[in-house]
């Protein structure tokens, strides 16, 4: 993108007054920016079997709110988002990977109301683009004229980190479901979720976003630190969204986690909570991979009468709450600082 990035994100000048308006105002322009790093291919059949399918379901992106995280983040410590656009851009395509992946591995159905790309390309194809996916996530860092080598380095070990926490926690969170394992104790979802989820879908994003911005040690680790607390909030809420969120109800995964037999916080905390016979009926369906309506609404009762969703939106709010305290000694007050702590409430509020 050659215009100046600082031009068209602006947090100064009729600032959005929270996370959601900031998302609905830059999400299409982060959308473009990101879409812009997707090669194309040297003969018509790579782009028909790689990048044209990967474009399209790069273009049904979502809320691009990893990448808005980074540039917020940047623009905190009083960056130039220039410099951060690479790679605010490499956190989307491995996002992009990590869902592509992942749907293979619970096998999925849809993602953002369309067919996952492994039922409507094949498995193999959607292997392969999830690869790409990864491909890009150093090279569009490493290929970004406007970085000098040490940040350059520096931002790609924090990608390559995050790669390996990402995919310790997915092996921990397929394991549990092959083995069907239910002595996960809350303390082991906590350990997955943050490997899973947080590092890259607060922690990194930040940190990244405080690096490409000059900030110092202080700033980038205080800044990490939100991330990570915020991130898993963010993991927590999404949990929730798919046992009791309404408008995941009227979606065709409402509840598929029950269905997979996910190890949430909610359903770590039931099985250790409820009565011995509520706990035996639980994992009676979490190993039977049904998706009836009315067997996945009896096993909500059961956590429900636990209070296992209560617990989980508490500690959500908790992480939260912590977090925005201590972020208001690390950074300096500006819109961008209102921004991320707008944020904080906007992940553990989505079921309203």
């Amino acid at each position: 993108m050659s215009a100046d990035i600082n031009k068209l994100i602006s947090l100064v000048d009729n600032p959005p007054a929270n996370f959601q308006e900031y998302l609905d105002k830059y999400a299409g322009l982060i959308g473009d920016l990101v879409n812009s790093y997707i090669p194309s291919g040297d003969h018509p059949d790579m782009d028909r079997y790689l990048y044209s399918p990967l474009m399209e379901y790069s273009k049904n992106g979502g809320k691009r709110h990893r990448p808005l995280i980074a540039m917020a983040g940047c623009l905190a410590v009083g960056g130039d988002l220039n410099r951060a656009m690479s790679s605010a851009a490499a956190i989307e395509h491995f996002h992009t990977a990590a869902l592509i992946h992942d749907d293979i591995a619970d096998d999925a159905e849809l993602r953002r109301g369309e067919p996952c790309l492994h039922l409507s390309e094949g498995l193999g194809l959607a292997i392969n683009m999830g690869d790409l996916g990864l491909s890009l996530v150093n090279g569009t860092v490493i290929n970004d004229p406007a970085l000098d080598d040490a940040t350059k380095v520096r931002v790609v070990m924090e990608l390559i980190e995050m790669t390996r926490r990402t995919i310790e926690g997915q092996a921990m969170d397929i394991g549990w479901a092959r083995d069907e394992r239910y002595d996960i104790a809350p303390d082991d979802y906590l350990c997955m979720a943050i490997h899973k989820t947080a590092h890259y879908s607060g922690a990194v994003p930040l940190a990244i976003g405080a690096i490409c911005g000059g900030a110092n040690e202080t700033q980038i680790e205080g800044l990490r630190a939100y991330g990570l607390d915020t991130g898993l909030a963010f993991q927590i809420q999404d949990d929730l969204l798919n046992l009791i969120g309404t408008e995941e109800s009227a979606k065709k995964d409402f509840r598929s986690d029950i269905t997979e037999g996910k190890r949430t916080l909610v359903v770590v905390h039931a099985l250790k909570h409820c009565a011995p016979e509520q706990r035996e009926r639980l994992i009676e369906i979490l190993s039977d991979k049904t998706k009836d309506p009315e067997v996945l609404a009896e096993a909500v009762d059961i956590m429900q009468s636990a209070g296992s969703i209560e617990y989980a939106r508490n500690y959500a709010l908790e992480l939260t709450n912590a977090a925005k305290e201590r972020l208001v000694g690390v950074v300096e007050p500006s819109p961008a600082r209102d921004i991320l702590i707008s944020m904080a409430d906007w992940f553990v509020s989505r079921l309203e």
